[in-house]
């Protein structure tokens, strides 16, 4: 479970390695189009935020925000907070009331998502129009290693987010979104407030 915990961490910050683009049909063309300009919009030089909601019932059940700016990021959930100023990165347990603390790039933070790279042309792409928006849906190619499959619905008009379906495993996982917003994102959201974190027990592992 820990594992589908840090997948769906992956998915919603984002690790994406670009790589030339390939030869595609029109169909094909359209979805990259389409994937890339809402990935670039979450993740891209405006920032964004986003709220999330998963449930697989009787598994796993959660839901947080998230914000990104550039290379910064803040996630928030029932469990953990973390910021990433793009220098260093915090990492608060409510449970345990600790805050670890790493280099922002260190590949130890989390050994299990930092060996994960989203590589775009290990997919082919499909686009659908919808009732609900417009589905994209990605395949890995045979001999790619990756997540299987995943399955992104769009709004029409904005072409923002509205969800995210994964194949992991035996599991598929929809990670719903909501009060989407693009643009307008503060720096000192991700800055680590030491002092309202000052009674904590703090690990330094940079």
């Amino acid at each position: 479970m820990k594992r589908l915990y840090t997948l769906l961490y992956i998915i919603l910050i984002g690790t994406l390695t670009t790589v030339s683009a390939q030869k595609l049909t029109p169909n094909e063309q359209q979805a990259r189009r389409l994937f890339d300009e809402a990935y670039n919009t979450v993740y891209g030089p405006k920032g964004s935020q986003l709220t999330y909601a998963v449930n697989i019932i009787g598994i796993y059940k959660t839901k947080g925000t998230i914000w990104t700016l550039g290379k910064m990021s803040k996630f928030a959930d029932e469990k953990y907070i973390a910021w990433n100023d793009n220098v260093t990165y915090y990492r608060y347990e409510r449970k345990k009331n600790t805050v670890t603390i790493y280099s922002a790039h260190d590949d130890e933070r989390d050994k299990y998502a930092t060996k994960f790279k989203f590589y775009p042309d290990n997919y082919q792409y499909h686009i659908k129009d919808e009732k609900d928006g417009y589905q994209i849906t990605l395949k890995l190619k045979q001999g790619a290693k990756g997540i299987k499959e995943i399955r992104a619905l769009l709004d029409k008009r904005t072409h923002y987010p509205l969800s995210v379906r994964i194949k992991y495993g035996i599991f598929h996982v929809t990670i719903k979104i909501s009060q989407f917003k693009s643009g307008g994102i503060s720096e000192q959201i991700f800055k680590f407030p030491r002092e309202k974190y000052k009674d904590c027990k703090y690990i330094d592992k940079r």
